[in-house]
């Protein structure tokens, strides 16, 4: 080692040593590799200090720093070099922006990060807020890749569950309009209301219908609100979410209070934390999103989400995701391999429990309910029937035992097959000599998510032929 190396170390050392004195809840422990001390000096506030790691990460020649300094990347700030260096060890160039390079990182995953980056992870989001110790630490299991976690952009709970949210009578919520979207939920005769102005704002609530506990886990992000059964046999209490503050591909990573664990809301199953790997995965229950006024005909005696939810906000149409959803852009990172589909237009995914316990999911375009549409067809091998008006982003999937539906020239809550009528309800189809169809569970959600998600899943992006 050169004096100039030695130098520099020294100074190093200092300014780490400093920094620990400073905030000894952020180094938890001593880095684990040579290559987690180099990228930790990317932080380091003299400029000479950062300029030595980057060369020493050159002279390495190894790509296990390239997850430290996409991370660096997104400081926005003295880049320049760091760069130079992710160029040097990839022999890439996907552009200049951090965004730029986690998408180049989610399409290379076989380059592993350094021993101890979930130690450097933990450390840095904890600058952002101490609580994010909560579900990451040295150490901890994961079934994701961690380097491809992203702040997304609150705290821990910066975007606050409803808990048991007061409902009210339709009545008194005359601050709803005829045409505005509601989630609609009717578990064992109780009908429920939850307006999704609301919910851009909380993504999440946990509350009991019909006696059953349930959270709506709704990432505006990936425009998918699911519907999860929280009791699980064995566990003694229904696990309660919150919003972790952090993003998986563009997707809310939700957790449980219960254990800490970070969850991927789009599968309902726990990726971090001490739940990884046991095999748990929450039952979905069927949701609809539909216009209020077609909700309140249906169901007069629903409840609705009251507008005194405890927290202030600006529940105004258009906030705070208006703008997002205008646009065709995606805010956060996450690759789009299949281009039937543009990456926000609207999909229908169903998932079907199959005869041998495994579960079989389709989705539909959303394009092909225009003007309102009845489509018969197969998920694995069950036949079903989608009723669906693409305008409203409603639609409903249920069973159909092999029969063809069609629709009611002058009803939309009615279907015929056999030349007998059958009623929509939230629960099945219910024909008029008794018969029942059972409803299936289904949401909608952006392409990206259902592509990046479920590739291997069913798609259908027209109707099949009668």
């Amino acid at each position: 080692m050169t004096f100039r190396h030695r130098f520099y170390t020294c100074i190093a050392a200092i300014w780490l040593t400093a920094g620990a004195l400073l905030t000894s809840s952020l180094a938890q422990q001593t880095p684990a590799s040579e290559a987690e001390s180099l990228v930790r000096l990317l932080f380091a506030p003299p400029a000479l200090v950062r300029n030595d790691a980057l060369r020493r990460m050159e002279e390495r020649g190894e790509t296990d720093v390239v997850p430290g300094l996409i991370w660096y990347l997104r400081r926005g700030y003295y880049l320049d070099g760091a760069l130079r260096t992710l160029r040097t060890l990839t022999g890439a160039d996907p552009g200049p922006r951090w965004k730029d390079w986690m998408l180049w990182q989610e399409a290379h995953p076989e380059v592993k990060a350094f021993e101890g980056f979930d130690g450097f992870i933990a450390d840095r989001m904890a600058r952002i807020d101490p609580n994010f110790r909560l579900f990451l630490k040295r150490g901890v299991k994961h079934e994701i890749r961690l380097e491809e976690i992203t702040w997304g952009g609150v705290l821990k709970d910066g975007i606050p569950a409803l808990i048991d949210p007061k409902l009210i009578d339709p009545k008194d919520a005359d601050y709803l309009t005829p045409e505005e979207l509601v989630f609609g939920i009717s578990i064992n005769g109780d009908a429920r209301a939850y307006p999704l102005r609301f919910l851009d704002w909380h993504e999440m609530f946990n509350d009991v219908i019909g006696g059953k506990p349930v959270s709506l886990a709704y990432c505006t992000l990936c425009g998918s609100g699911i519907l999860f059964e929280t009791a699980l046999k064995g566990r003694k209490k229904p696990f309660l979410f919150g919003s972790s503050g952090f993003l998986y591909r563009s997707n809310k990573l939700m957790y449980d209070t219960q254990t800490n664990s970070l969850w991927n809301q789009f599968t309902g199953r726990p990726v971090v934390g001490p739940l990884t790997g046991s095999g748990i995965e929450l039952n979905i229950l069927p949701v609809v999103i539909t216009r209020w006024d077609e909700w309140f005909k249906a169901h007069p005696d629903t409840k609705v989400l009251s507008s005194d939810t405890g927290y202030l906000r600006d529940y105004a149409p258009g906030n705070p995701y208006g703008a997002y959803f205008a646009s065709p852009a995606l805010m956060f990172p996450a690759l789009v391999r299949d281009r039937r589909l543009e990456p926000k237009d609207y999909i229908y995914a169903v998932r079907a429990l199959e005869a041998d316990g495994t579960w079989a999911e389709k989705a539909w375009a959303l394009t092909i309910f225009n003007g309102f549409k009845v489509v018969n067809d197969r998920i694995g091998a069950q036949a079903v029937v989608l009723i669906g008006d693409a305008a409203s982003r409603t639609v409903r999937a249920y069973k159909s035992a092999a029969l063809t539906f069609v629709g009611d020239a002058d009803r939309r809550d009615r279907v015929h097959a056999g030349g007998v009528a059958w009623t929509v309800t939230e629960t099945a189809l219910v024909a008029a000599d008794g018969r029942t169809a059972d409803r299936l569970p289904g949401h909608i959600a952006y392409w990206f998510a259902w592509q990046g998600y479920k590739p291997a899943a069913e798609f259908a992006a027209d109707a099949p032929p009668r």
